[in-house]
């Protein structure tokens, strides 16, 4: 499973004041499972885009944030899922879901119903695995015997690994040379496997290694955060900070009290 699934992450917040989290865009796809009130997510912070209720919901590789609408408390599970894992699980290409947020139930039928109702039942982290482990273990085994799940390209499954090694700090030209194809024609089989183009993906990688260091318990100065995660500048930083979240990194950083940032 390692090679579909890259963790599962059970969170109780509670007390906390109401507010809106950012949820940042990384290399993963992100499926959240609520095991108390219904999640009120957005596809965009601060764009007006419309917010909509979801009892569990996948989305896929994002190019922004989305916006997560909270009262001060959220229970449930989060799992991140490879683009391997979107052909595995869900049956699909990664890029079938770019940028989208898709009920659950929606991409695995009634495996996803049973999912919910088993991790809701479930009374500890270590019974919620054994659930999780069991239901995606069942769809990838749907998924095997079904003739609409292709294989990857395995050079595009190379770009990402490469990718993803290097945190994006790595020529996307030098990438595609390694690998025998032009530039183009790598940009294209990664947008249409994943849904973004490498050199997109290799900036949120660089963003979400930022991200990680900004939220260890003890934050660097946004200079070494550039600095350490490849940016030119910390200006190269906050211009792409502000893409990703539609806030400036000062912003963001007083206005996620739901991760203790603030």
């Amino acid at each position: 499973m390692r090679r579909y699934v890259d963790s599962y992450v059970s969170f109780d917040l509670r007390g906390l004041p109401a507010g809106v989290h950012c949820g940042p865009p990384s290399r993963v796809l992100t499926a959240v499972i609520s095991l108390s009130d219904p999640l009120e997510v957005a596809a965009g912070v601060g764009d007006g885009s419309p917010v909509t209720r979801f009892g569990s919901v996948g989305g896929g590789l994002m190019g922004r944030s989305v916006a997560i609408h909270h009262d001060g408390r959220q229970q449930g599970v989060k799992v991140a899922l490879t683009p391997l894992g979107a052909r595995a699980i869900y049956g699909m290409p990664a890029a079938v879901l770019a940028h989208r947020l898709v009920p659950l139930d929606e991409l695995l039928g009634a495996l996803g119903v049973e999912l919910a109702d088993r991790l809701l039942a479930a009374s500890t982290w270590a019974a919620r695995i054994t659930v999780l482990d069991e239901l995606l273990l069942r769809a990838v085994g749907r998924g095997a015997c079904s003739d609409r799940v292709l294989r990857m390209r395995p050079e595009v499954a190379e770009a990402w690994r490469r990718l993803v090694a290097a945190r994006g700090c790595v020529q996307v030209g030098a990438v595609a040379a390694e690998l025998g194809w032009s530039r183009r024609h790598l940009t294209e089989r990664f947008r249409g496997e994943l849904g973004l183009s490498p050199k997109t993906f290799a900036r949120v990688l660089r963003f979400e290694h930022a991200h990680d260091l900004t939220t260890a318990r003890d934050p660097l100065p946004w200079a070494d955060v550039a600095t350490i995660s490849g940016y030119a500048d910390q200006a190269h930083l906050v211009r792409d900070w502000s893409e990703f979240t539609g806030r400036t990194p000062t912003a963001w950083r007083h206005s996620e009290v739901l991760l203790g940032t603030g």
